[in-house]
């Protein structure tokens, strides 16, 4: 059998197989069914999807069954909008030489800084190379299609950043048959490279390191890792949204009401209004999720003393039995400024969250030293670009290069000022 791949602009694929449980749930169908419905994606949005369907092809079969493997989405954009990776300087690299970089194809997903899968696998497959290889040739055939500059896949697994960037020339390769050609002598044809950068994110770990890793008991056993300074500042923060009168509370699933998704969408819209922006995402959107995958989601709310609700914070979190099962910390937004209410209800509620239910991880969102010292420990992320002008590829990789050297030493940086005792302290893992 030999893979092959189509492409496909509607979702009739989803109905095609069987296909895995996503390691997270922003690639759930009822997630993106969501985002298609409300207009977040689609071609108004500036996020026009494609979706690469591999298949395995029985080439013995008298009517050449296709069995499906895997689907990878593509946007075609012309903007940098929602995604968290920046090529700012990129583009404007290329519009100083006069070339075009947009239209551009990014695989991700919409507004959602998180790592995970990026493609969908169906029941008894797992990821490989020949299903990268495949996906990958599909993402040509829509940059040569589309004229697109590039093809950028952001926040995926380490497991795909290595497959992905195994399976082509290396940066090494590449420089040789660019020389080769700039000589004016013949080269095998040049396939591009796919070049790997890497981020830094922070997350917090339900694991004491003096009870064998095992999951605190409560947010005070969390507490006694850290420094004496550092509790003593984190419980000051507490204390002072108690002492302005505010009330915190959690709701999951079918217990958050209408009146608690208006509320929380008027405090979301203001985080964007104080911006002069509008929000990426409707009430509608909300609404959807809460219809269709209410199982994951927690919201914390902050009441002041006449009962309003000020505050409001949207988590969606795994099932508690899925392996790595992670909280993730994705929307907040407020009616006004109130002393240490963000770190309350951003971190605080959310650690307890993840105790309380025998979470894994706690993934916050992007950004921010302000959760280092908080218990949160730097993470690598990975970004995967396949460049297919080659005049630009030696410089792009050369950025990506020297700037994974910048991004290692600043999670070693991050590292050293973690707030844990010295017994409580995790290992500094390079590949993390």
């Amino acid at each position: 059998m030999s893979l092959q791949y189509a492409l496909l602009n509607d979702t009739s694929w989803q109905s095609q197989t069987d296909w895995q449980t996503p390691d997270t749930p922003f690639m759930s169908f009822a997630f993106w069914q969501a985002l298609a419905d409300t207009g977040a994606i689609g071609e108004q949005a500036g996020w026009l999807p494609i979706f690469i369907l591999v298949h395995r092809v029985d080439d013995d079969a008298e009517d050449t069954a296709l069995h499906p493997v895997a689907v990878m989405p593509v946007f075609i954009k012309g903007h940098h909008r929602g995604e968290f990776v920046f090529d700012h300087s990129w583009a404007e690299a290329y519009a100083r030489y006069g070339v075009d970089y947009y239209p551009r194809l990014v695989t991700s997903v919409p507004y959602t800084p998180i790592t995970g899968q990026r493609l969908w696998l169906a029941k008894g497959e797992t990821l490989t190379t020949d299903i990268i290889k495949a996906a990958i040739a599909g993402v040509d055939d829509i940059a040569q299609q589309v004229g697109a500059s590039s093809w950028h896949g952001l926040f995926v697994t380490p497991e795909l950043a290595t497959i992905a960037t195994a399976s082509m020339p290396n940066d090494i390769e590449i420089a040789h048959l660019l020389a080769v050609q700039d000589n004016g002598l013949e080269s095998p044809a040049l396939d591009m490279p796919i070049l790997e950068r890497q981020g830094c994110q922070f997350l917090w770990q339900n694991k004491d390191l003096l009870q064998d890793c095992q999951p605190f008991a409560d947010f005070e056993a969390f507490l006694a890792t850290l420094k004496a300074k550092k509790r003593k500042t984190i419980r000051a923060e507490r204390r002072k949204v108690a002492e302005q009168g505010i009330i915190c509370q959690r709701k999951c699933g079918d217990a958050i009401t209408d009146e608690d998704w208006k509320a929380f969408y008027h405090c979301y819209v203001m985080t964007y209004a104080v911006r002069g922006q509008q929000p990426y995402l409707t009430i509608d959107f909300f609404m959807i999720l809460a219809a269709t995958m209410s199982e994951h989601l927690m919201l914390a709310q902050a009441l002041d003393g006449s009962g309003e609700i000020i505050a409001s914070s949207l988590f969606l979190y795994d099932d508690r039995h899925s392996e790595n099962a992670t909280l993730y910390g994705r929307y907040w937004g407020a009616l006004g400024e109130y002393d240490s209410l963000h770190f309350e209800l951003c971190y605080y509620q959310g650690i307890e969250f993840a105790i309380e239910q025998g979470l894994i991880y706690f993934d916050p969102g992007t950004q921010g030293e302000h959760k280092l010292v908080r218990g949160f420990i730097p993470t690598k992320t990975h970004s995967i670009h396949r460049i297919y002008d080659p005049r630009f590829v030696p410089a792009i990789a050369s950025f990506c290069a020297q700037d994974r050297e910048h991004m290692a030493q600043y999670r070693q940086q991050a590292f050293e000022a973690l707030p844990f005792n010295a017994d409580n302290m995790p290992d500094f893992d390079t590949n993390t």
